[in-house]
């Protein structure tokens, strides 16, 4: 499976951007999907995460300000960030684990978030 994140960029604080990954390869192999995000000199961190049938959990730091959402036909997830603020600056992974083989993760290339305050 290959992610592709797109949507990044620079934002000022309160401001808002859409991230977007799209799914492409052994799509049968995955279900839940996910964004994670890694700021300089932290651990990465699960964001939010999404089931095929649309279930979610967010990380407390993010919840009412970001959604997260699939459209199964177009094997793409986004993720809608609004009310942004300087600490959510990091770069911006997507993940899918695999469904068939145990601990084993897709991930796409990060997509850098920035904002200033």
């Amino acid at each position: 499976v290959q992610l592709q994140a797109s949507g990044g960029g620079l934002v000022q604080a309160g401001g808002s951007l859409r991230l977007s990954c799209v799914a492409s390869g052994s799509i049968f192999s995955i279900n839940a999907m996910g964004w994670f995000r890694q700021a300089p000199g932290k651990q990465r961190e699960l964001v939010a995460a999404i089931t095929s049938d649309g279930s979610t959990n967010y990380a407390d730091s993010v919840k009412g300000r970001f959604t997260i959402s699939r459209d199964n036909a177009k094997n793409t997830m986004y993720l809608q960030m609004n009310s942004l603020k300087p600490e959510d600056t990091a770069v911006y992974y997507c993940n899918a684990p695999s469904k068939l083989v145990y601990g084993m993760d897709f991930w796409g290339k990060g997509t850098q978030v920035t904002v200033s305050s």
